[in-house]
């Protein structure tokens, strides 16, 4: 079995606001595998997002990271901080949440790379998309270029010397060598005529094209962890099939490992080896791809699984989960199942907080961890919450 090159535990991203806390991660706990593609899947509002965005320190005011460890293996980071963190380093791995600012913005790009939702909000509109491609791939040049400790701060690259460069025009802060490779990276990612393109605009691209640019953007650093969020949100669909089949080929040959995020079962069966379904901020399950699709535990997988048409027999209606996403304002979540409210097998054990333990069994030997009391015991209808009615079982 592959090694864990992150482990993330307990993540927990709180935002606060006027109307009070919004408990937006809720105590996420998963690993992803050398060379995998860990899918993150749930409903608009889940928090797979946010959990994203703490992963690579970028949550925004009023939102703060208040709890949790993401730990990265990387030998040569964990010789360097071993004496001056010795509490966020264990054998190869670090916890980067415990390193200092500094290091935490160095290990963008080399370390972890993003591909956003959304390109067009994503890119600059008054820059060239290769010109921002290329300011991606310098900084990586000038970090790799100095010690460890020098490279947070881009060789000493500031403000100062960026007004500078913008006004003398003989002075570039962007080499040659990386429009190069930027012209390059817009080739490895499947944009045809890359150095006409990489003179062009944001707004002269397709959105197809633009989510290929913002791969060639995240390539800049050679990562070791690829994090897609919503790679495919509001493309076609065969400019969805392009684009999976592109961060199919590059993980494959960089050997990267991805973490991708969406709220499409299909993306996450065709890409995935395991998975996690989040709800209200928190993991309900996780655990290999077959032991989540074919085995699920907890009932808001199952009913995530039931929304899907069958291709084979499109007759029978579909069960969409009843209800909406819950509230996250602490003050109204209260202590039990999030999913309680909307769940068809809510009994009266579900009105407390609930652990994360080992699902009743697994198909292939794959740790398969589910949030629900029914991972312990079998539903009982004498037990039903008002209200919730567990969904007949026919032989049809």
């Amino acid at each position: 079995m592959a090694d864990e090159i992150l482990k993330v535990r307990n993540l927990t991203t709180r935002f606060f606001t006027e109307e009070g806390q919004v408990n937006a991660v809720e105590g996420v706990d998963f690993d992803v595998r050398d060379g995998e593609v860990f899918g993150i899947v749930g409903e608009s509002g889940s928090g797979k997002s946010v959990t994203a965005l703490s992963l690579i320190d970028l949550v925004e005011t009023p939102g703060r990271i208040t709890e949790g460890e993401v730990w990265y293996r990387d030998a040569e980071l964990a010789d360097e901080h071993r004496d001056s963190h010795p509490e966020a380093v264990d054998g190869d791995y670090v916890d980067v949440r415990q390193l200092p600012e500094t290091t935490r913005r160095w290990l963008r790009g080399p370390a972890f790379a993003t591909i956003f939702q959304d390109p067009m909000s994503s890119l600059n509109p008054t820059i060239p998309v290769g010109e921002q491609i290329a300011e991606a791939v310098e900084v990586q040049r000038r970090a790799r270029a100095n010690p460890r400790r020098t490279r947070s701060r881009t060789q000493g690259y500031g403000l100062g010397r960026l007004l500078i460069d913008s006004v003398i025009p003989s002075r570039n802060y962007v080499s040659d060598e990386s429009h190069e490779r930027a012209v390059e990276l817009l080739d490895r990612v499947g944009i045809p005529d890359p150095e006409q393109r990489a003179e062009e605009y944001p707004h002269e691209f397709s959105g197809g094209m633009l989510q290929r640019a913002m791969v060639a953007q995240a390539l800049a650093g050679e990562p070791d962890v690829l994090i897609a969020d919503e790679p495919t949100t509001a493309l076609d669909v065969t400019i969805q099939a392009q684009i999976l089949n592109l961060l199919t080929e590059l993980q494959e040959e960089e050997d990267m490992s991805v973490v991708l995020i969406t709220h499409n079962l299909g993306v996450i069966a065709r890409m995935c080896q395991r998975v996690g379904v989040m709800y209200a901020g928190e993991v309900v399950e996780r655990g290999s791809l077959e032991d989540v699709f074919e085995n699920p535990v907890h009932p808001y997988t199952e009913g995530l699984l039931g929304s899907i048409p069958d291709l084979e027999d499109p007759a029978p209606r579909l069960s969409p989960i009843e209800g909406n996403v819950p509230s996250l304002l602490d003050s109204e979540m209260g202590e039990k199942c999030y999913f309680a409210d909307r769940c068809p097998k809510a009994m009266e054990s579900c009105l407390h907080r609930i652990d994360e333990r080992d699902a009743p069994s697994t198909l292939d030997g794959v740790d398969h961890k589910v949030r629900c009391v029914l991972a312990d015991r079998e539903y009982d209808e004498s037990e039903a919450l008002d209200g919730a009615t567990a969904p007949e079982v026919t032989d049809d």
